[in-house]
């Protein structure tokens, strides 16, 4: 009997396992690094266990550290999650030698799948289609593109693709590198890329006598940097295809029978739009995207791992597939900027309705899974992802505007995030047609993907909110004459006015307010404000009441309505001459750690040229040359740690010089 069960991870997977140990009366155990001490796993555990240190190689990739916590703090089981060590075979031996219970595979089925170069020669054995794997010290021209691949681990850690083969080698080490970062093995192997594709991959579960169940299939097509953006279940391309999915079972009963599976796992193929699939690998581990899957069977598969690892058979009927639930995955980045990771402090989430967390949704709503909590850190040294969202509902169209709808009235305040790029993704056309391959973004422009839900039209309004709201703060704290409203006097004189920058530009707001509450603005119109507190705004232009929640945290606020969220940044009055940046600067775009250096002061670079590399949230990020010139300042050294915004090197550009007859 599980009595207590420590999971080896952290954040969003930590959470949702404590979520059902706890509906089925089960004691749960995190283990937290340094940077995680504040995390909201380590609060809702019965029991946390420091693994002192920061980075994953010194924490989470620990498994003598882990088990050692698991005795000390008394659990009897311990549940992998996803990423880290959840597909370590070794790591799973440990566990069971040291007499605990390992809510995971056997561990000689790990170390098939473990290897995705011996995984697809065991599946072509078994009689399912693969593609072939290259040897990179092969690849020809004739082979072009190709994929890199980590051998030892997925989501998108170690994942490159190459177009042309004097790229190979430099693609070669960095995929090496993070794939070591990543999951502690350099390993990779190349295959044959294809441009688009559909990402198909059916979850199985088996138990230890011999049942296996093909759970349903899910659609992880929209990807950016080969990590999964948006999943559903089930998928539009298998709806479409007749005798797809009954094909796509038995493939993936085979490769679950190949190996002797046990427990929860996931068979990913690549999918052409004729219905043709190929194996990619197989997951020995709960996914990230299962969520789509339990609201679409009823099941919950946490639960089901806990029940096959104590030895339970599975029922004798599997349950139907019913309506659909779609998964997006909501990221502390920037999409229009090379998906630049974002750090800093989530000052608050909230979703709006009655929103249910690890749960199982039964009828039409909508499921939080998140890893943060208002006031949590988002650091360099894991995933910037913050939580996944996720819908159901009767149809496909119906589970895309709502999870649309919400996603768009979420308030999230502190961190720039991947939330418009979500919304116009699941409002788009192609989607809605379920046209979705893996090369959507590329198809549909990114640019125009990324573009904010509030235009400059809503941005200048909500600025206005935020002036009146500021003022309206200013009026309350006033301990004399607190009541008049703020900016009012008995012959005009001045407008109010407040500055404040968006990412589209700066908005000068400038207003005279009337002892009836007219506003006399520039630019707006006529304007007639209702009612005005520190957090909400209400005003009438012409016939239409607007309503907008205000939300400030220093400089920083943020403005909810149903027009759009909108960012803002106060503009200082007066500006610090030390804070400016000398021309040609290049800035941190997030704290990293400096993994390689490509030029030296002095050097003269072309625009677009690799100055260094960061690494940050186990993935590397390159820093090249706005522009041509010479390389006049590198003040960093490798492996220094460096805060977003610090300079990093400078580029300057040589004066155009004339020839001058003597």
């Amino acid at each position: 009997m599980i009595t207590s069960v420590l999971v080896a991870n952290r954040g969003e997977i930590a959470r949702r396992v404590f979520a059902t140990c706890r509906r089925n009366g089960i004691g749960t155990v995190a283990v937290f690094s340094d940077a995680d001490a504040n995390s909201p796993h380590v609060a809702e555990a019965d029991v946390a266990v420091r693994l002192p240190g920061n980075t994953p190689a010194e924490t989470y990739l620990r498994g003598e550290l882990i088990i050692a916590a698991a005795k000390a703090a008394g659990a009897d089981a311990i549940h992998p999650g996803y990423g880290f060590l959840s597909e370590n075979a070794e790591f799973a031996r440990a566990v069971i030698d040291a007499g605990l219970t390992w809510i995971g595979p056997p561990v000689k089925s790990i170390e098939l799948m473990g290897s995705k170069v011996e995984s697809k020669k065991i599946m072509d054995a078994a009689g399912v289609p693969v593609l072939a794997e290259l040897d990179p010290t092969a690849v020809t021209e004739a082979h072009l593109p190709v994929l890199i691949k980590a051998s030892a681990g997925g989501g998108g850690r170690g994942m490159r693709i190459v177009r042309e083969l004097s790229a190979l080698e430099g693609e070669l080490e960095a995929a090496r590198r993070e794939a070591l970062s990543a999951f502690g093995d350099p390993m990779v192997f190349c295959e044959r890329y294809l441009e688009t594709g559909r990402h198909i991959e059916v979850q199985v579960m088996a138990d230890r006598d011999g049942g296996v169940w093909a759970v349903g299939e899910r659609e992880c097509s929209i990807q950016r940097r080969h990590q999964k953006v948006v999943e559903e279940a089930p998928s539009p391309l298998v709806q479409r295809i007749p005798a797809m999915r009954e094909k796509l079972f038995d493939a993936s009963r085979l490769a679950t029978n190949a190996i002797g599976y046990e427990g929860a796992g996931t068979v990913e193929f690549l999918a052409d739009e004729n219905g043709e699939f190929f194996f990619l690998e197989m997951n020995t581990r709960l996914q990230v995207e299962h969520p789509v899957t339990e609201c679409t069977t009823g099941l919950d598969l946490v639960e089901l791992q806990l029940q096959v690892a104590a030895g339970e058979a599975l029922p004798d009927q599997q349950p139907e597939i019913r309506g659909h639930s779609i998964e997006v995955r909501l990221y502390a980045e920037d999409p229009a900027k090379g998906w630049q990771p974002q750090s800093g402090t989530v000052h608050h989430i909230e979703l709006p309705g009655d929103t249910e967390e690890f749960s199982v949704l039964r009828e039409q709503g909508v499921r939080l899974d998140s890893g943060v909590v208002d006031g949590s850190v988002v650091g360099v040294h894991y995933d910037p992802m913050l939580a996944k969202v996720i819908s159901y509902a009767p149809t496909r169209t119906a589970a895309a505007r709502l999870l649309a709808s919400t996603l768009a009235r979420t308030k999230i305040h502190g961190l720039r995030t991947n939330r418009d790029l979500l919304v116009n993704v699941l409002r788009h056309p192609a989607f809605i047609a379920g046209e979705t391959d893996t090369a959507f973004f590329e198809t549909h422009d990114l640019a125009v993907l990324s573009t904010p839900l509030a235009d400059t039209d809503v941005e200048k309004l909500s600025a206005l909110a935020a002036a009146l709201a500021d003022a309206a703060h200013n009026r309350a704290s006033a301990k004399v004459i607190g009541r008049l409203p703020s900016g009012w006097r008995n012959l005009p004189s001045q407008p109010q006015s407040k500055s404040y920058t968006t990412a589209s530009g700066e908005y000068d707001v400038r207003y005279f307010l009337s002892r009836s509450g007219i506003l006399s603005a520039e630019g707006f119109g006529a304007v007639s404000l209702v009612s005005a507190s520190s957090d909400r705004v209400v005003f009438d232009q012409g016939d239409i009441r607007r309503t907008f929640d205000v939300a400030a945290y220093g400089s920083e606020v943020f403005v909810d309505s149903s027009l759009g969220p909108v960012s803002l940044a106060v503009t200082p009055r007066f500006v610090d001459p030390s804070t400016e940046v000398a021309a040609g600067s290049l800035l941190a775009p997030m704290p990293g750690s400096v993994i390689r250096i490509g030029a030296a002061e002095g050097d003269t670079v072309t625009a677009g040229q690799p100055i260094l590399w960061l690494e940050a949230m186990k993935m590397e990020h390159t820093v090249t040359a706005p522009t041509a010139g010479v390389l006049v300042e590198l003040p960093v050294v490798l492996g220094q740690q460096v805060e977003v915004g610090s300079v990093l090197a400078r580029v300057e550009v040589p004066e155009a010089t004339e020839e001058v007859e003597s």
